[in-house]
């Protein structure tokens, strides 16, 4: 073949290029010249290693010179600069057949660069050519400059510039913007603003004004940075900076307010346990996004925003140009593309009414309101006391004598009626363990009554004396019928309750009335007073996906008992009274305190799950109405239209404690109100049910 002749008949790719190399060059050279069906000729073995060098930015076992292998890792450093954090692969076209130069043999290889560009189909290629040395038996490559691009001419270096895309925003019922980009400061300490001696006490007193909850931490923070820098403490919305009085911080010593954007709902926290926050990517995030995410990008840093971050932040605009002194080239250029977005079904005012209820709640709380016809969640709200831990959707806990609305169901179908006569005594055994009914129990709603007043006085002892008439298979059975214990897929991290199968004794009495093993979360309970609200079981759901989408990965949590948080463990082997308005005796606490995991997470299958009834609905809601009419919830009357409801108290600890509860319905609006340590449900709950039924009717 003539000197400088190509054959065209070998396509070899970096695919091939990894299985070789890993077997190393030497295999590939001891063969013959002409190759192989196992085997490559050696000048096609030295141009794949090149192509795997280039790919990898390493040289390390590239067949370079030692000379041309330093020459190489400079120009490589110098020329890529901020591309090389960009995905590429170099893959060799064709090699050209072993020709005589000089005293040895030569070939030539063409490669192909393949930039994949975020965002974009259309990657970035160009191609370049190797020049082939055989001396002593070895093949080695020539190095020159234009491997990185042939346009780069002896002087030239690529510059990348990165254009942001809008952020996607987080919509609400009928396409109302929550989350989007608003006009912000953000507020910190500019230790060159005051002397050394004033940063501790400075970050102190801004940690405090801006609401911190660990203002030392801030303070270290700030003591440990260098002495010219800005540590930020908060960001607020200029327009609504919620609690923060912004004339009195820009007053104190060393505060810097600057002016900037930031993707923030319409209160500071606005739904924040679920729907999380935006802030400045950190070194991990950036390590873990393969070159996608660089450092300064804002990226979803908790919740839906870090769960959706992918079809929020949308995708940034590249320009890649060769800068050659003055001369600027452009080479390659795409635009940026908005993020997508994300669509939920928050009504902005109801979980703005819920948060604001909550707001002087001490301990951890949530309000929680769900559309019965439709499971639309429209407000999920978690008082400051829960810390950040969405409260209304994850929290695990007794759901005290709301949960007597799933016993009533499982006593329908065993053939009761309403109107059937239980007995509703000061105290009742089982398996030597006395229950006995709350403190200030009615006197006159004692002896002989009917299963609906047993319901509206939440009457302990009436519905444990019935615990053979059901079994634990029959509560699961009606709770599942109600919407707990489901586990569909929201695309969000939820609980929706955990019931057992085969709890027998004082267990299976103590669930009777919301104690024992069972648990539940606000939404769960919520969703109870949905379906019956509905006469259907009821699915909550916040995220308005396409069709077809599944939620994001990672995102979708149906929390497990084995998942359970540490408080939810603690209820799970505290509820030692196992009474519902705080009433079994102290003597029989620790058997009713023992449980047993799997029990308790035997929840029914989907596949099993018993329609609720038209007829069942309307006696639930019968029984619920009574509640509100001479029952236990009564405050809830002067609420206009047909307003049902049901109290519950779950005592937890050492039975000192209890959590209060109530569960309501009016029209279309199902609600769940929780106080993690409260007094009754009627006492504490009952008011945040009232105030958030009348503000929702504004």
């Amino acid at each position: 073949m003539a000197a400088g002749s190509v054959r065209f008949d070998r396509k070899i790719g970096i695919g091939l290029s990894l299985a070789l190399l890993a077997g190393g060059l030497a295999a590939c050279t001891d063969t013959d010249p002409d190759g192989g069906d196992d085997s490559l000729p050696p000048q096609e073995a030295a141009a794949l290693a090149v192509a795997q060098a280039l790919t990898a930015g390493s040289y390390d076992d590239a067949p370079l010179s030692t000379e041309d292998r330093a020459v190489a890792i400079a120009d490589t450093e110098a020329v890529l600069g901020a591309l090389a954090e960009i995905p590429r692969t170099v893959e060799v076209s064709w090699v050209s057949s072993v020709y005589d130069e000089g005293d040895g043999r030569a070939a030539d290889a063409a490669l192909g660069w393949t930039w994949d560009i975020e965002g974009t189909e259309t990657d970035w290629s160009f191609p370049v050519s190797v020049h082939l040395v055989e001396t002593d038996d070895t093949w080695t490559a020539t190095w020159q400059r234009d491997l990185l691009g042939a346009d780069l001419g002896e002087t030239g270096v690529y510059d990348v510039t990165r254009s942001q895309p809008a952020r996607g925003d987080v919509l609400g019922a009928g396409d109302a913007v929550i989350v989007t980009n608003r006009n912000v400061f953000r507020i910190g300490i500019d230790k060159t603003f005051i002397g050394a001696e004033q940063w501790g006490p400075a970050a102190l007193a801004l940690a405090e004004a801006v609401g911190l909850s660990d203002p030392q931490a801030y303070a270290d923070r700030v003591l440990a940075a260098g002495p010219r820098a800005y540590l930020e403490a908060a960001v607020v919305a200029q327009e609504n900076p919620g609690s923060i009085d912004l004339e009195a911080v820009r007053a104190l010593p060393g505060v810097n307010m600057l002016s900037g954007e930031r993707q923030l709902g319409p209160t500071s926290g606005f739904a924040g346990p679920i729907l999380g926050r935006v802030g400045e990517a950190t070194a991990e995030i950036i390590a873990d996004s393969d070159g996608v995410i660089v450092e300064g990008d804002m990226v979803g840093r908790s919740g839906l925003q870090r769960d959706y971050d992918e079809q929020l932040r949308g995708v940034r605009g590249t320009l890649i140009s060769i800068v050659d002194g003055e001369a600027v080239t452009e080479v390659y250029a795409t635009d940026a593309v908005q993020g997508t977005a994300l669509s939920t079904t928050f009504d902005p005012d109801l979980q703005i009414l819920a948060e604001s209820i909550l707001a002087p709640v001490t301990s951890a709380s949530a309000l929680v309101a769900i559309r019965p016809s439709t499971g639309e969640i429209l407000a999920a709200a978690s008082g400051p006391g829960g810390e950040g831990l969405s409260t209304a959707t994850v929290g695990q806990y007794a759901p005290g004598s709301t949960f007597k609305i799933v016993t009533l169901l499982a006593l329908l179908r065993s053939g009761l009626n309403l109107d059937d006569t239980v007995h509703c005594t000061e105290t009742v055994t089982v398996d030597g363990r006395e229950f006995s009914n709350y403190p200030g129990y009615p006197a006159d709603a004692l002896g002989d009554i009917s299963l609906e007043t047993a319901i509206a006085q939440s009457c302990n002892t009436a519905l444990i004396a019935e615990h053979q008439r059901i079994s634990a298979a029959d509560l699961a059975s009606a709770a599942a019928s109600l919407g707990l214990t489901a586990t569909p897929e929201l695309g969000f991290p939820y609980f929706l309750g955990s019931v057992p199968t085969d709890a027998a004794g004082t267990l299976h009495a103590a669930d009777l009335i919301g104690q024992g093993q069972v648990l539940a979360s606000p939404l769960a309970m919520a969703t109870v007073a949905a379906s019956v609200a509905a006469g259907a079981r009821v699915e909550p759901y916040l995220l308005n996906l396409p069709e077809g989408d599944p939620p994001a990965e990672g995102a979708d949590g149906a929390t497990d008992d084995a998942a359970a948080t540490d408080d939810a463990s603690d209820e799970a082997g505290a509820t030692d009274d196992a009474s519902d308005e705080a009433g079994a005796t102290d003597d029989a606490s620790d058997e009713a305190g023992a449980t047993d995991d799997d029990d308790a997470s035997d929840d029914a299958p989907e596949s099993e799950i018993v329609p609720l009834t038209n007829e069942e609905a309307a006696q639930l809601r019968v029984a619920m109405r009574a509640v509100v009419t001479y029952g236990t919830a009564t405050m809830l009357a002067t609420l206009p239209g047909e307003v049902g409801a049901k109290s519950g108290t779950a005592e937890f600890g050492d039975a000192d404690q209890t959590h209060a509860w109530m569960i309501a319905y009016q029209g279309d609006l199902a609600v769940a109100a929780f106080v993690e340590v409260g007094d009754y449900g009627a006492a504490t709950s009952g008011p945040l049910v009232h105030s958030f039924l009348e503000g929702a009717q504004a």
